[in-house]
């Protein structure tokens, strides 16, 4: 239901954090059904793709960018590692650290993360034109930036 005040209306918060919260709840869970569709949960597919666009990442680099303790990492890795999504490598330069990779198979899922991202960000901005998406991207970018939150990183991922 739209509330019927304008922001101008010095009588009635914003409610800026509200609304946000709760169109950031409803992505969550649109994107958490999608992900359960695919046999992965939303922090596997936070991983996929950042080791998608990272191909070598170790993992205590990746357990530090998404703000996990080393010790949670491992059965997240275990676990895409065993369906075949990951492969862990030692680093030729560093013997100490595992490097990590997407299998075909991997790289096949974060394509398929791609669409149901896309199909997400779709219905999500439902209503909106093309013109005003691309402004609510740009204040959000910035109200995120100002914050120091990585774009890439969502903090669900720590829970």
């Amino acid at each position: 239901m739209l509330y019927n005040w304008k922001m101008s209306d010095p009588t009635r918060p914003a409610r800026i954090g509200f609304l946000l919260t709760q169109l950031g709840t409803l992505a969550a869970e649109l994107f958490a059904a999608k992900t359960r569709e695919l046999g992965i949960t939303p922090a596997e597919a936070g991983v996929l793709r950042i080791v998608g666009r990272q191909a070598g990442i170790n993992q205590r680099e990746l357990a530090e960018r998404l703000g996990l303790a080393p010790s949670r990492m491992v059965p997240l890795i275990d676990s895409l590692q065993a369906s075949g999504l990951v492969i862990r490598s030692r680093s030729a330069t560093d013997r100490r650290n595992q490097e990590l990779q997407l299998t075909e198979q991997g790289q096949e899922l974060l394509a398929n993360l791609r669409a149901v991202a896309e199909e997400q960000e779709a219905a999500i901005a439902e209503g909106l034109d093309p013109a005003d998406r691309a402004h609510l991207y740009e204040l959000l970018l910035r109200l995120s930036a100002a914050r120091g939150l990585d774009s890439d990183v969502h903090p669900g991922y720590r829970s």
